[in-house]
């Protein structure tokens, strides 16, 4: 373990802005953690845990340390006829280990494919895609206690998942750093594939028979069409969630601009129930797919998507982002939140 100081951030936050840590560190034991947090530079400062760095915006240098957890691994804990519990460690890049479940024909995870970011940023923003979300897949995780030194294990119901959500974001936000993941997937071949880009991509394919590495491949292809490549255009995927709205709000909506995007937030029940409507079809529709001001821009293929085309600052995407926000809400009288983490 080397603690190093003023390292450059760029290449650890996939919106590629230009910032420093005061300090930096990578992780890849318990014991180097436990080493680190009695150390004087983790007592002294304030600490950011940073993963892929793919969900996250800074907006100036942090005058702290950043901990990079590099924990690697993935095993297999117990399996059923009919399941599978699969233990993928924290630093394991999340794509990666979303195609090795489809290889061996684990199902549960192939709509999530070619989402960026490591498996222990996963449960911590409840990462979701095209009908699934961690929260449907993930039977427990092992967390490190900054405060006892202490592994402590929480089960799906302990995480508090809800949309985008988890309890590591807010109640024990800076306590814990997420060393493993454990996935309950299935032997089976159960498929959500309600999507009619999901659909229209596998026809497109000629795939007579769904498999798990099939569905992975149509997603991974619809999502390359619509995100930038962050090698070579700065991004985090979607900047803003969807938001949530009564069925009243939608309708009246609904009658204003007939051609609105939304989902239900729970289609199992009856009539009735709140919608989630799409963000990035209301920020097209608010005239901003496309904008660009410098190197601070809206992605040309899916406005939900802030890019960084070279030089801009995180405080430049702020800006965009406040101005999306308040466009939004005048033409629409809904309010976005941003889904990044910012800093």
């Amino acid at each position: 373990m080397k603690i190093e100081q003023n390292i450059p951030l760029r290449k650890h936050n996939t919106f590629g802005i230009d910032v420093n840590a005061r300090y930096f560190v990578e992780i890849s034991t318990i014991d180097e953690l436990k080493t680190l947090v009695s150390s004087d530079i983790f007592q002294n400062n304030s600490y950011l845990i940073l993963g892929g760095g793919s969900n996250i915006l800074f907006t100036k240098s942090f005058d702290g340390l950043v901990i990079k957890p590099n924990f690697k691994g993935i095993e297999v804990v117990r399996e059923t006829e009919n399941e599978i519990f699969i233990k993928a460690y924290s630093g394991e890049i999340w794509h990666d280990f979303v195609m090795y479940c489809c290889e061996k024909n684990w199902n549960g995870l192939e709509n999530l494919a070619y989402i960026p970011g490591n498996v222990g940023a996963s449960p911590i923003q409840n990462i979701g895609a095209y009908g699934v979300e961690i929260k449907d897949v993930l039977d427990s995780l092992e967390a490190f206690n900054f405060e006892t030194k202490q592994i402590d294990i929480f089960s799906n119901i302990d995480c508090k998942f809800d949309y985008r959500e988890s309890v590591f974001k807010h109640e024990y936000k800076g306590r814990y750093v997420i060393c493993s993941v454990t996935f309950r997937l299935s032997k089976q071949p159960k498929f959500d594939t309600n999507y009619t880009a999901v659909n229209d991509e596998l026809k497109r394919m000629n795939v007579s028979e769904l498999s798990a590495k099939t569905i992975a491949e149509a997603i991974t292809t619809i999502r390359k069409s619509k995100l930038p490549e962050t090698s070579k255009i700065g991004s985090a995927g979607s900047f803003f969630k969807n938001p949530t709205v009564s069925q009243d709000i939608f309708q009246s909506l609904k009658t204003q601009y007939p051609d609105i995007v939304a989902y239900p937030c729970h289609p199992e029940q009856s009539e009735g129930s709140a919608m989630k409507l799409a963000a990035g079809w209301l920020i097209e529709h608010a005239g901003w797919k496309g904008f660009r001001k410098g190197d601070a821009g809206v992605h040309t293929q899916q406005a939900l998507v802030l890019v960084n085309y070279g030089k801009a600052t995180g405080a430049e995407i702020l800006n965009l982002a406040h101005q999306i926000i308040d466009s939004v809400k005048s033409k629409f009288g809904i309010e976005l939140a941003p889904e990044v983490n910012i800093f």
